[in-house]
């Protein structure tokens, strides 16, 4: 009994001493690490759009090769882009939106393409 109750308390220790150590990390302060270089620009320009489904949409086209970040914002209409002149144009990165529906300042979306988007996304 006595071996037994040594084993108890000892198990019992491990796991208050791994619970309390796996507490002390305070992730709230955490802060993700972006990965914007000196040679990366950022670009903000109007996308036509409404909805979270726009969003994801459209931030899809937008994400190619030499892109970092980008994001659109649902009430502003507008889409902030990280990129890497050096890699793509935002000149291309317009064309790739217009082409799955949703008109940029230099691009409009064809009827066609933008008549196929869902009712909840359609903003003319």
């Amino acid at each position: 009994m006595k071996t037994f109750r040594c084993i108890f308390t000892v198990m019992l220790a491990v796991a208050f001493s791994t619970t309390t150590f796996a507490q002390m990390h305070d992730h709230s302060k955490m802060v993700a690490a972006q990965t914007v270089s000196a040679d990366s620009k950022t670009a903000t320009f109007k996308v036509s759009g409404n909805c979270e489904t726009c969003k994801a949409r459209i931030e899809k086209a937008a994400r190619v090769d030499g892109v970092s970040k980008a994001d659109w914002n649902v009430k502003t209409k507008m889409l902030t882009l990280v990129y890497k002149p050096s890699k793509v144009q935002v000149d291309n990165i317009q064309k790739r939106i217009a082409a799955v529906g949703h008109d940029t300042p230099k691009y409009k979306a064809s009827d066609k393409v933008y008549n196929a988007l869902p009712g909840c996304c359609k903003y003319r």
